[in-house]
């Protein structure tokens, strides 16, 4: 049977559908474009009108007095460095509009440029000096623009900048972050060492608000909740990298390409470029680490650390010569073991074989695992700058060779450097003088001599305080890694303290009498000079000035209101002072300028909790904590706060953290003992209360209330015997006198 169901005919078949027109497959194209486009710029919209985000922008404008200036924006960095790692610019305050016959230079480059470390006294302060007095009918501008941690991917975009900013000449001194900074082969900040094309994209979405909020999430998703703040040099110490990484060889090209940028828009602007090589610490500067060849075979390395071994010990009983030739055999089973060529160096250069000593100080620090200085790769990048650029306005300045020319090796070492890269005051005079030696043809011929090294101290305001100080600092980061695990560091550290012992022995009441006479003065000639009033402020502190340093710092906030530290210094000192209502208000505006500012958030907690406002100060300290976690100081206080709620166990678990991290430190554990003896813990307080006296045996208090634990626990001799050191101490303590009486008459009805 037939089924009336026909067959289909493709002859009989409907027709095809037409083929969209070009111009309607145009538009869907286009409407497939502009859709996620417009998501995106709704997007943006919404996170700027909310307020998200952080302005990209290297200046923030900025009405001071009557006047208009370029200041710092201190969230610029944050596209190259996570939120609590961030670094930020020293305070600028630039005119917006630049006054005839005003000369505008511009400094370029990292800490050394900065002026690490302390800026008042760097390399372009006492270029300031020089041509202030050298050239006083004309106004000097110097705007520093360098600043910590950063590298020439950071300097790019402050160049081109700056490029708007009218300047005369820029001064280019860049180098030794290149392989640490952001994006660099051995750096903690990110992804290490992409190609260049892939660190413009991400720092171009950066710029806006949506790539902003990309960026944070995949930072929380990446490591959650967890955050601390800069840790310095001990951040690198995993990321250490072998002499012939291939990742080396990209950031050479990523810096030779950025460099060129950088020249580029300093010329294009009009100005003139100081580009100059990058001077380090050869000769006095061990490597930080250094890397074994791993392909050596068990019997290649026995020989090696044999021979090492006995080149070491011959060069401590100072037989160079024979020390030479066996770390010469050493070296040709591993010749990039930055160690050895140091000692190599070190044994060439007690022999004055000099130029063989300069050979292997350099392999040395390019074969350094830990790469802080910039090698001679780098400096050939920029050597190699001048000769592709053909253009009179690029002055190229061999500043390594110009600084090591003071002695007959050639190389710089500790007289010129506190340690690998950063100067000490002698060696930022001799920068800042070769700089404007540089400068002096582009002015006015003037056949005046530069003035001394002295002098320029004396106008910048320079006095022993400010040395101690400085080397103080300097002795801190000598006892932090890894400086304190190079090999001399013992012998710089003696050097230092004796230093500071002379600095010390020199300081007397006649002394800062002529010190704050020399302020006034130089005060009066530069009233603006906000470094010198820090300088000023400072120096007041140190000799115990504090109502006076206060006001100095109050005129110091006048003049860079965008700063941190004014605000930092008044709200630390008025607490001081007692005054913590004044020290609340100075030091919330600290944290809110600078929110990683970790000494902020706990002298605002010390300030908070003064009041009894013990939930903020709670706040306080926890924000402090997430920034640095091993703060023991700052668990210990957070603990009092808890105590105060009456949070007890919360309390007892911050004081086991602050012991944790600092068993030697007695406070904690007698708060503990406090603590656990109210919770009627006696036996767990006792060793609490034994600790703090162990440790603290002169205070007489804590004597008394381990007296007080034992009379508790019926350990009568013991707690006399307490009671009887408290009273030896603090003869007029009659609480102690009274619980004695006690004891004694209890002992006495005893059976």
């Amino acid at each position: 049977m037939k089924s009336h169901r026909q067959k289909s005919n493709p002859l009989h078949a409907r027709p095809a559908p037409r083929p969209p027109s070009k111009r309607r497959l145009w538009i869907f194209r286009l409407a497939a474009l502009l859709l996620p486009l417009g998501l995106l710029a709704a997007l943006e919209l919404a996170l700027r009108l909310a307020g998200y985000g952080y302005d990209t922008g290297f200046f923030h404008r900025l009405r001071i007095g009557n006047e208009d200036y370029f200041v710092q924006n201190d969230d610029f960095s944050f596209r190259f460095f996570p939120p609590e790692n961030a670094r930020s610019p020293g305070p600028i305050r630039m005119p917006v509009h630049k006054a005839p016959g005003t000369f505008r230079i511009f400094i370029f480059g990292e800490s050394a440029a900065m002026g690490d470390p302390e800026p008042a006294f760097g390399a372009y302060r006492y270029l300031e000096m020089l041509l202030r007095e050298k050239y006083p009918g004309t106004n000097f501008e110097i705007v520093n623009v360098a600043f910590t941690a950063i590298n020439s991917h950071v300097i790019v975009p402050i160049a081109r900048e700056c490029a708007k900013h009218d300047g005369d000449l820029w001064i280019v001194y860049m180098g030794n972050n290149e392989m640490v900074g952001p994006f660099g082969a051995a750096t903690v900040f990110g992804r290490q060492a992409p190609p260049l094309p892939y660190v413009r994209l991400v720092t171009a979405i950066q710029r806006t608000r949506t790539g902003q909020l990309i960026t944070e999430l995949s930072r929380k998703l990446g490591r959650g909740a967890k955050s601390t703040s800069w840790g310095g040099m001990q951040m690198f110490l995993q990321n250490q990298i072998a002499p012939d990484s291939p990742l080396k060889k990209t950031v050479y090209r990523n810096f030779q390409k950025n460099l060129d940028d950088i020249v580029r828009a300093g010329l294009g602007s009009g100005a003139k470029v100081l580009l100059n090589t990058v001077a380090v610490n050869l000769k006095d500067c061990p490597p930080f680490a250094s890397l074994s060849n791993s392909n050596l075979p068990p019997a290649g390395r026995a020989e090696f650390d044999t021979l090492y071994s006995e080149g070491c010990q011959d060069e401590g009983q100072g037989n160079f010569a024979a020390a030479a030739q066996l770390l010469e055999q050493a070296a040709k089973l591993d010749p990039q073991n930055a160690g050895l060529q140091f000692r190599w160096g070190q044994c060439l250069l007690a022999q004055t074989n000099f130029a063989a000593a300069r050979e292997h100080f350099q392999s040395a620090c390019d074969d350094d695992a830990l790469p802080f200085r910039a090698d001679s790769r780098i400096n050939a990048g920029i050597r190699a700058e001048r000769k592709k650029i053909s253009n009179d306005n690029l002055i190229l300045f061999d500043a390594a060779a110009a600084l090591a020319s003071n002695n007959p090796a050639h190389l710089c070492g500790q007289e010129t450097f506190y340690e690998h890269v950063h100067f000490d005051f002698d060696g930022s005079y001799r920068l800042g003088l070769a700089w404007a030696e540089q400068i002096e043809p582009l002015l006015p011929r003037n056949p005046n001599a530069w003035a001394a090294q002295a002098a320029c101290e004396q106008v910048l305001g320079l006095s022993d305080w400010h040395r101690a100080l400085i080397l103080e600092q300097m002795a801190g980061r000598m006892q932090q890694p890894p400086l304190n695990s190079q090999p001399d560091n013992a012998r710089r550290m003696e050097n230092l303290q004796e230093r500071i012992s002379q600095l010390h022995r020199r300081m007397n009441a006649e002394d800062a009498a002529m010190t704050t006479k020399n302020f006034l003065k130089q005060l009066e000639r530069a009233p603006e000079d906000y470094l010198l009033r820090e300088n000023f402020a400072l120096f007041l502190q140190a000799t115990g000035n504090g109502p006076e340093a206060v006001a100095e710092w109050r005129r110091v906030h006048d003049l860079i209101p965008q700063d941190f530290l004014a605000c930092y210094q008044i709200g630390r000192m008025v607490g001081g002072l007692g005054q913590w209502r004044e020290a609340e208000s100075s030091l919330r505006q600290a944290v809110k300028i600078r929110p990683s500012l970790t000494a902020g958030w706990i002298e605002l907690g010390n300030a908070l909790a003064s009041q009894e406002k013990f939930e903020a100060a709670l706040a306080s300290y926890s924000t402090a904590l997430k920034q640095q976690p091993q703060d023991w100081q700052t668990l210990f206080r957070r603990g009092r706060v808890l105590a105060k709620l009456n949070r007890h166990a919360e309390a007892m678990e911050n004081y086991r953290g602050a012991i944790r991290l600092n068993p030697a430190n007695w406070e904690p554990h007698f708060e503990l003992g406090g603590e656990l003896d109210a919770a009627n813990q006696l036996d767990a307080a006792r060793n609490e209360f034994s600790e703090a006296a162990r440790l603290n045996p002169t205070n007489a208090r804590t004597h008394f209330n381990y007296g007080v634990l034992l009379a508790k626990q019926n350990r009568l001799d013991e707690a006399q015997r307490e009671f009887e050191e408290t009273l030896r101490l603090e003869p007029a303590y009659s609480k102690a006198r009274e619980y004695l009486a006690q004891i004694q008459m209890l002992k006495k009805r005893a059976p």
